[in-house]
């Protein structure tokens, strides 16, 4: 669903001059049924904003915007001359700049709509968060939870547009790889509370001064809420735990440091290979009151993502058992901890799809949660971690270390820099250990439909660049 409006109030919200055919009467009361920038996808009565990006401009592609049903588009007013007819004889809203005409009209939406707006940001588990939080809230609440990992200046503004008046809270996500952007998605969103993870590795090569400009980075959500906002922070991490220092409103600490409350007390991880999901135990502490929970997640970095919704939830007036309760029935999302069995050829291999992403603090603790599953052998096929710059080597290069002291039975590096990670596997691996480097997903697939035996658990993970979950569509096709 999406905030449904006429093409005059959209104009009216971000600053367009509606144009339409002499033929189409009360062109003004059409009404957008949702919102779009991709042509290919763009529903029946939704609005079409002709955006430019890195490789493509959507203004290339109106006439199959209203091919496809759009009710109007949004264009450039330097590209309406050379518009074909198709896309004239359509109504336009007519801009100087589409990108910021769609970030105008998501801040009009979202000011109009004057819910709670819940923010999260952080270098790694943004997503499974987000997903927490807004389950968390759900038990009492209305929650419009964005998309995916639609966190950006294209994406975000769209989430918002999904806004409807019954919503009564909306949890987003903001990501980044340069400084001032969080900053930029926050004057859109205009969050009331702000929720960072931690301060990582990822996208470091875009900071010359390293975690240190990542964190500046990461603090703009801090700096972005009023006096009578949230912060909600991760007093395990160095940085995240500093940032409620100067801030004017109210500072809630989650982790399993002195300063969190809600704070984790245990964590323990199922050992029972038999399990149909894995899962986690976490025991908490919330003012002053001992509770428990069962997590459908492998991994411990779960724990610090589960008392982040606690927090959330809490500050929300969401009783604390109905919040446990919505994170115990949360599922790893796709491709982010998903545990599959193969079967056929490969009946008795378990793969652990942690493919959507990675850097590498993700990648270590998804080494520790590997580490510690019964298994014949464990195998670890990481693909290279983007971005990383000039730390490219050291850091692959402290995973590998990393998995071989976690007793990793096999350790497979996928494409570029992953050769670093194998070489420092290789130094510091027991006696046994098998090390592998392969070209490309291709070369991995190969290799795993070839080495892969019963009694395996497999660890998959590696950046998006690297396309690693082919592999494993590929085992799971070919089987």
């Amino acid at each position: 669903m999406a905030m449904k409006l006429t093409l005059a109030e959209i104009a009216m919200g971000c600053g367009a001059r509606l144009e339409a055919p002499a033929s189409t009467a009360g062109v003004g009361a059409l009404i957008a049924q949702g919102y779009s920038i991709d042509s290919r996808t763009i529903g029946a009565g939704e609005l079409f904003f002709a955006v430019r990006g890195e490789r493509l401009d959507g203004h290339d592609f109106i006439p199959a915007a209203i091919e496809h049903g759009a009710v109007a588009a949004v264009v450039s007013a330097s590209l309406v001359a050379v518009l074909p007819d198709a896309a004239l004889n359509a109504p336009l809203l007519v801009v100087e700049d589409t990108l910021q005409a769609l970030h105008a009209l998501a801040a009009h939406v979202r000011r109009h709509w004057g819910g709670r707006m819940v923010a999260i940001t952080g270098s790694a588990g943004k997503t499974s968060t987000k997903d927490a939080i807004a389950a968390a809230l759900s038990a009492r609440l209305q929650v419009l939870k964005s998309i995916g990992n639609l966190n950006n200046a294209y994406g975000l503004p769209l989430q918002l547009l999904r806004l409807e008046p019954e919503h009564e809270v909306a949890v987003i996500e903001m990501g980044m790889n340069h400084a001032g952007e969080i900053a930029q998605l926050a004057r859109i969103a205009a969050p009331d509370w702000g929720v960072i993870t931690n301060v990582g590795a990822a996208h470091i090569e875009n900071f010359y001064d390293g975690r240190s400009g990542i964190a500046r980075a990461k603090y703009e959500l801090v700096e972005a809420l009023s006096a009578n906002g949230i912060a909600f922070l991760n007093c395990d991490d160095p940085y995240v735990g500093q940032f409620g220092r100067d801030f004017g409103g109210k500072v809630v600490y989650f982790g399993a440091g002195p300063c969190a409350d809600p704070q984790i007390t245990e964590i323990r991880e199922t050992t029972d290979p038999e399990a149909e999901s894995p899962i986690l135990e976490i025991d908490v502490l919330s003012e002053g009151l001992p509770f428990s929970m069962r997590l459908q997640m492998i991994g411990r970095h779960n724990a610090s993502n589960a008392v982040a919704a606690l927090a959330v939830a809490r500050e929300a007036g969401v009783p604390i058992e109905a919040a446990i309760a919505a994170l115990e029935a949360i599922k790893a999302g796709d491709k982010r901890g998903q545990i599959l069995t193969l079967s056929g050829s490969l009946a008795g291999v378990t793969i652990i799809n942690d493919s959507y992403n990675s850097n590498p603090e993700a990648l270590q603790s998804m080494i520790q949660a590997l580490a510690a599953r019964p298994a014949q052998r464990r195998i670890l096929v990481a693909g290279e971690m983007l971005e990383l710059g000039e730390y490219a080597p050291a850091l692959h290069a402290a995973s590998g270390k990393a998995a071989a002291e976690a007793g990793i039975d096999v350790i497979v590096g996928v494409r570029g820099n992953a050769e670093h990670l194998v070489q420092a596997a290789s130094e510091a691996a027991h006696p046994g250990t098998q090390i592998v480097f392969l070209q490309d997903a291709d070369a991995a697939s190969h290799w795993l439909r070839d080495n892969l035996k019963a009694g395996d658990v497999v660890l998959v993970k590696g950046s998006r660049g690297v396309r690693l979950e082919r592999a494993i569509e590929t085992l799971k096709t070919s089987n």
